[in-house]
């Protein structure tokens, strides 16, 4: 049997486990955003708060997935809770630093004339700073999610959804003929996840990005 006759047999799990695993790495962002975003608009001006919070998004990155994963299960059980917290903490680094750095990136003149026309600090912020900063926000969310994509995969170790169960089957049938499709089909998945969103997020930056301000 070849791989894509196995594939004519069981596409449907393949294809519930790369919606799965699109949902939870989803899950992890949008989490990363509300928490990453408010974070870095609280503390860009600031040099010793935002040390500390790019710092201590920093030693979250670091920490070894397997390791990560692990310490959540005593407190969040197995499935989808432990899944969705980690990839949350890892992908807090690339949302804060690139917002961040978009923020502090805006022309001190265009600042200066916010204010000249008596502009206060939340219009300013949302109004000026925010849309100026917006393509280097976005990229940041594109590397999250790629950085996302790979590492949700071992959320299967704690019974998480998505493609990593797959691969996880392949593994543990290590020496039978089904193994390497098994592996195969969660690793092809996750690619293919890859390509898909960094077009999506290309399409978005195209469609929201005034001309002159791509990144």
């Amino acid at each position: 049997m070849t791989f894509f006759d196995y594939f004519s047999g069981n596409w449907p799990d393949v294809l519930d486990a790369t919606l799965a695993h699109a949902l939870l790495v989803l899950e992890g962002l949008g989490l990363a955003v509300l928490v990453g975003v408010p974070a870095a608009v609280l503390t860009y001006r600031t040099g010793a708060p935002r040390t500390a919070v790019l710092g201590t998004a920093g030693v979250l990155l670091t920490i070894p997935s397997y390791a990560l994963f692990g310490l959540l299960i005593t407190p969040l059980g197995l499935g989808s809770g432990p899944s969705v917290v980690a990839l949350t903490l890892y992908a807090l680094l690339p949302v804060i630093r690139n917002t961040v750095v978009g923020l502090r990136d805006v022309d001190p003149a265009v600042l200066e004339s916010a204010r000249a026309m008596g502009m206060g600090r939340l219009r300013m912020l949302a109004t000026v700073e925010l849309p100026l900063a917006w393509p280097v926000l976005l990229t940041g969310l594109r590397v999250a999610t790629q950085l996302l994509l790979g590492i949700a995969a071992i959320a299967a170790a704690v019974n998480g959804p998505g493609l990593g169960n797959l691969i996880l089957d392949g593994l543990a049938a290590a020496g039978t003929p089904y193994a390497v499709y098994l592996t195969l089909e969660g690793a092809v998945g996750i690619v293919g996840l890859a390509i898909a969103f960094d077009v999506l997020f290309a399409a978005v930056n195209r469609l929201t990005t005034p001309r002159g301000l791509g990144v």
